[in-house]
């Protein structure tokens, strides 16, 4: 299995792919490769912003700092 951020760790268990993240958020499929995979990369604060709106679909408590060290 490929190297996983804590956020690729956790869609990983719900059942999300990076397409189905990029579809749902409307970020760059390439964006959501690099968030998946890379623990230190730190997307853009809008970008964080459209994934914890699908994130808290799935739980309403989760935090951004749950995923990225910001």
């Amino acid at each position: 299995m490929a190297k996983r951020s804590k956020l690729g760790s956790f869609l990983d268990k719900k059942g999300y792919n990076i397409s189905k993240l990029a579809q749902v958020t409307g970020v760059n499929r390439n964006t959501i490769g690099k968030i998946y995979t890379d623990s230190s990369y730190i997307p853009s604060g809008k970008t964080i912003k459209k994934i914890m709106k699908a994130l808290r679909m799935l739980d309403p408590n989760l935090k951004p700092d749950d995923f990225f060290d910001i």
